[in-house]
Parts: structure tokens; sequence; C-alpha cells
């Protein structure tokens, strides 16, 4: 089966979606088929294509950015070479060009499976506010084009309300997890140069940005520190230079400086290094503030490590809590009650920890894969067409 990917930003930018993307990516291409992604080239020095982990990337000129997103004047040239070339079409949301992708699918008869991975929100001013008009008219023209659309969970589609538009089109496809296994070597390591002290540790990992409520943490750590004193925060993920987060991070900064040494960032790490993060966490929290959080991939990556998760009561964002019961819920942009929540999980953890195989029986990137191959051969035979594996194209930008 020949399947094209797209999305707006793809590796090596780091995010939920990125890294949701690439796993499924590199999964259905270990399972025979030619898989394409088109992205945007965000950074110039990117290479317009190439082959990575068993997977073609195009990227499409960039000509200017609008807040987060970007404008390619030629990918409407490329997406009809591909999605020409292609069986199936899997796009991801929030994407601007999405809709033009999709009716190209729909006018040569190409199956479009059309993923939600969450809302779309700019920061304030009149022309983020006409952008974000234009992206939500062009998801509803995407999701009528598409035949089938994908949601983490049961539980955000029901309440999301671009999705739950569409409820006879959803089918829930849990996300794909992956978690590297450190050898206690690598644990003990990382302890060493992040921890050396054995603070009791608490653990962020996602960009620094508005919509992931980091202030709320910032002002449950008082009250935490009356009960545990010894306390530290590890960060992991980009925080510098995040893109259109400058003025939060701004507004940030005094509050961090004001924690000296027991707060630090570590950047964004590999699988390596992730894992020992998890490993070495006393507790992750994940205080997100919108739906622009669906899920927290990183939530069951840490549990599969043995840390549970404290997680805002968002739709989608609550279920891996509710699923494991690896941890507790707590009321979105409450930083007293979070504080709470961690105060209560550092008193007695033992009580929410559950074995890796509970988790791993629930969540796989081997899963996913699955669900979504399946989802393309019933649509390709609903069309009268037959998948076949085929070997990786030659360029397709070029003829």
């Amino acid at each position: 089966m020949k399947i094209l990917i797209a999305l707006t930003y793809y590796r090596p930018h780091t995010s939920g979606l990125t890294i949701y993307v690439e796993r499924l990516a590199r999964a259905l291409a270990d399972r025979g088929h030619t898989v394409t992604v088109l992205t945007s080239r965000y950074d110039r020095s990117l290479p317009r294509e190439e082959h990575l982990h068993g997977v073609n990337v195009i990227r499409a000129p960039v000509a200017f950015r609008v807040s987060k997103g970007v404008i390619m004047p030629t990918i409407g040239l490329i997406a009809t070479k591909l999605v020409r070339a292609h069986d199936v079409l899997s796009l991801h949301l929030p994407q601007f060009d999405a809709s033009g992708i999709a009716l190209r699918g729909r006018l040569m008869k190409k199956p479009a499976v059309l993923t939600y991975h969450s809302d779309l929100t700019l920061p304030p001013g009149l022309f983020n506010r006409l952008a974000d008009k234009a992206v939500h008219v062009s998801n509803i023209v995407a999701a009528r084009l598409s035949d089938t659309l994908v949601s983490y969970t049961q539980d955000f589609a029901t309440h999301s309300p671009f999705l739950s538009r569409y409820l006879d089109k959803v089918r829930v496809i849990p996300p794909p997890i992956h978690v590297h296994t450190p050898v206690q070597a690598e644990i003990d390591a990382f302890r060493a140069r992040w921890n050396p002290d054995g603070l009791r540790v608490i653990g962020m990992a996602t960009r620094l940005a508005a919509e992931k409520g980091v202030e709320y943490l910032l002002s449950a750590l008082p009250r935490v520190r009356e009960v545990f004193p010894n306390i530290r925060v590890l960060f992991a993920g980009q925080h510098q230079a995040v893109l259109g987060e400058e003025a939060y991070a701004r507004r940030l900064a005094p509050l961090i400086e004001r924690e000296g040494d027991r707060w630090t960032f570590l950047g964004v790490l590999d699988q390596v290094h992730i894992a020992s993060f998890f490993s070495n966490l006393d507790v992750l929290v994940v205080p997100s503030i919108n739906s622009t959080e669906t899920f927290g991939l990183v939530q069951v990556e840490a549990m599969m490590l043995g840390t549970p998760s404290i997680a805002s009561d968002l739709p989608g964002v609550r279920q891996p809590v509710r699923m494991t019961g690896m941890g507790e819920v707590v009321p979105v942009r409450d930083g007293a009650a979070l504080a709470e929540a961690i105060i209560r999980v550092l008193h007695d953890r033992e009580r929410y920890l559950r074995l890796r195989a509970d988790i791993e029986a629930l969540f796989s990137t081997e899963r996913t894969a699955e669900r979504y191959e399946q989802v393309f051969e019933e649509l390709l035979a609903a069309l009268g067409h037959h998948s076949v594996n085929a070997p990786a194209q030659r360029s397709l930008v070029d003829d």
C-alpha cells in the first residue's frame, strides 16, 4: 500500500503531533508499506527531500509565516503529484492545507483518513483571529471531504466542538506509544547529573507554551514545599525560542528564576535520556489548560517506566489516568488542587503504581499502526481496490 501522510511540521520539529506521526509513519513502513510524508520546509537548512527511517519525506518551501502557521505557495502542485501516486491519504489536523489535499483525494478517488490531534489556539490579535477562522473553515472542509476521522479517545471526540459534528465518521484509535527501557546504569548516570542530592522530583515533559499551564505548577510549588521541602522540578523539552511563545516565556521568566536551582531545564532529550528522565521522577504533571492538548503521550510513557501522572480534567487528557488508575486528575487552571494532588501522590506513591504489562496491553505503536492499516484496507475495499505493497517511489517533486 502506498500511503501519503500530510502535516504542517515533521521531524526534526518536536511536538506531540510530530512524535505521533513519526511513530506511525515508521511503523507503517516497517509493516511493508511505502510511506511518504508531505510537510513544510519550515527551516531552510532542511533538505527538500530525504529518506528517514524507511520513510520518504518531502518538504514544501515556506514563503512566510502566519503566527504558528506557514504559507507554502507550491504545496498544491506537490500534493497533486503525490496524491495521484498514492493509494490512501492520512491527514493530520491542525493543518491549513488539509482541505486542499482532501479535495484532491476526493477528485482522484483516493480515500482520506483525517486524524484530529487538537484545536488550534493562536495568540490574541485581530490578524490571528482571522487566521484562526480561516483554519477552522479549512478543517470543516477537510472533515467533510475525508472518509474517516480518527480521535485518540471517545472522550475527546464526544466533547470536541469540531469532532462531535462528525461522530458517525469517527474511529477511535489509541495513540502510538513507544519508550526505551533504560538499564540501571543509564538511570543512575542521569540521577548523578541532574539530581545528585537525591531530592524528590516533579517532572514536566513538553514545550514551554501557554497551553501547557506551566504557571499552575509554579503556583503549586510553595504549598508542596510546606509538606515536602526537598523538591525540585526537572523540565524536559524545548524551552527557548518556542515558535509563537516568546511573550509567554518572558512572563514566566521571573517566576522560574525565583526557583533558582530547584528548577532545571533539560532541553530536548533523545529516547535514551527521556526514558532515564521518566525513571527518575516521583511524579509527572500535565497541567494543560485547553483543548490544544488532547491526550498527553508523555503520561503513558512515564507510566510504562513506573511514574504516576497528574493531569488536568480535560477531555482526552484525563484518559490515561482514568484508564490505568496510575495518578490523579485535577481541575483545570487550579494550582491549589494540583498542589494537593502532588502531595497525595508523594505521600502514597506505591498506591498509584501498575505493572508495565498492564499499560502496554492498552497502548503500543504496533497496535496503532494495525488499526490505521485496517481502516485503510476497509476504505480501499469499499472502492473496489486491492492494496498492494510496492517499492519506494522515485522523486515526485521534480518530475
